[in-house]
């Protein structure tokens, strides 16, 4: 029987230096060599276990890249101070000027700016395409393509990417395939279906607490190693180096993951069918009615269900503001960007979090000013949020 994504956290075993349960933390930017050779062995990157400088590597740090790696199943990961710095350094230790990518239409607003716009400056160009077109993929390959990049269930408008059929893609023309996990970690596993790299913003889900911005790719160890290299790795030299007593927080909050995952999962699929019947424009990939529905099944790690995020579709911004005002009001939720807070948060990505995107592009795919994105939270009576809901989509004439 194979080891679950949640098993491979609870079976590591990290004890601190004076016998804690928590592993001590590293509180230190330098570290000491017993003799110089170990120290210029190290710079060469020849000396496995040995400590640097912290924006290379530290022990605090690697706790949690062990965790992460654990998690996905994958050789090795690194943390980064940042989920934007996670996924700029691993775009740009891939692709040099000249090359070029094809991702999703449909990305973190952060991540579809840096590929639209920062990236043509240094001569990498971008096709964005709906990732459920597995033959448009197909035709937008060429010869400088070095990566195809998605998220597993889009943000915002949770199209959901078949990871298998987009990694034989990638595997027939050498291409790397990167998938951002951050929307449903331990629901989906993308190494398990062929993903080259995972990337996750730490910020969400996996701390859970709303107090720290952080990331982590999780890959082979070579390529982490090259994100490493003191010479030309892309994390090594640009800096998004995560501290060492945010890296333990999160690690102690990684260990109720799984709890809180499925707690998660659960509410929103209660929220997701009740707008549902109430005739409200809802997506969600638990619903059947979702197009990729049978494709995040067959993914799916069926203990922690379809992940937290749901979406409503109201109409209008005016409408979706008013209502999203209103339900903070009646204490229901946030309104508030992010995501995998203990406390529902709202907002209308079209003017938030995607606002990176150009009206056009957003309706071209399909992200209307009315969509409200539903971080959903673990409510412990989820019944008695949808009624209080209900009542503020019932006074503006909502349903």
């Amino acid at each position: 029987m194979k080891s679950k994504p949640a098993n491979k956290i609870q079976d590591l075993q990290f004890f601190g230096e004076f016998g804690g349960v928590n592993p001590s933390i590293s509180d230190s930017s330098t570290y000491t060599f017993l003799s110089a050779n170990s120290m210029s062995q190290t710079f060469e990157g020849n000396m496995e276990g040995c400590y640097l400088y912290s924006r290379n590597s530290s022990p605090s740090n690697l706790y949690l890249e062990e965790a992460c790696a654990a998690m996905e199943g994958t050789e090795a990961a690194n943390v980064f101070s940042s989920g934007m710095g996670a996924i700029t350094s691993t775009i740009l230790q891939i692709c040099k000027s000249g090359d070029h990518i094809i991702s999703s239409r449909t990305v973190y607003g952060g991540t579809y700016a840096f590929l639209k716009n920062f990236t043509p400056q240094i001569g990498i160009e971008t096709d964005f395409v709906d990732i459920t077109n597995i033959n448009a993929i197909k035709n937008l390959v060429r010869k400088k393509t070095k990566i195809i990049y998605c998220e597993v269930s889009s943000n915002p408008l949770l199209e959901v990417a078949d990871i298998e059929s987009l990694s034989k893609i990638a595997k027939e023309n050498g291409l790397k395939l990167i998938v951002d996990n951050t929307f449903t970690p331990l629901s989906i596993s993308p190494a398990k279906f062929g993903a080259d790299i995972v990337i996750h913003s730490l910020t969400k889900f996996i701390n859970g607490t709303s107090d720290t911005i952080a990331g982590v790719v999780c890959s082979s160890k070579e390529f982490i190693h090259s994100l490493r290299d003191v010479n030309d790795g892309a994390f090594m030299l640009m800096g998004a180096t995560m501290d060492s007593l945010r890296a333990a927080s999160v690690l102690k909050n990684m260990r109720t993951l799984h709890i809180r995952m499925k707690k998660h999962g659960e509410n929103a699929m209660y929220l997701a069918k009740s707008f549902e019947k109430d005739g409200i424009k809802t997506v969600y990939p638990g619903l059947k009615s979702h197009t990729s529905h049978k494709i995040f099944s067959k993914m799916m790690n069926e203990t922690y269900g379809y992940g937290g995020m749901v979406t409503i579709d109201v109409g209008s911004l005016k409408k979706a503001n008013m209502l999203m005002e209103k339900m903070q009001d009646k204490n229901l939720g946030y309104l508030a960007v992010s995501l995998g807070f203990y406390k529902t948060l709202f907002c209308a990505p079209g003017s938030s979090t995607s606002s990176e995107i150009s009206d056009e592009e957003q309706g071209k795919m399909g992200l209307s000013e009315g969509l409200i994105r539903f971080s959903v939270g673990l409510d412990q009576d989820i019944e008695r949020t949808y009624i209080g809901i209900k009542k503020c989509l019932k006074e503006f004439k909502l349903i």
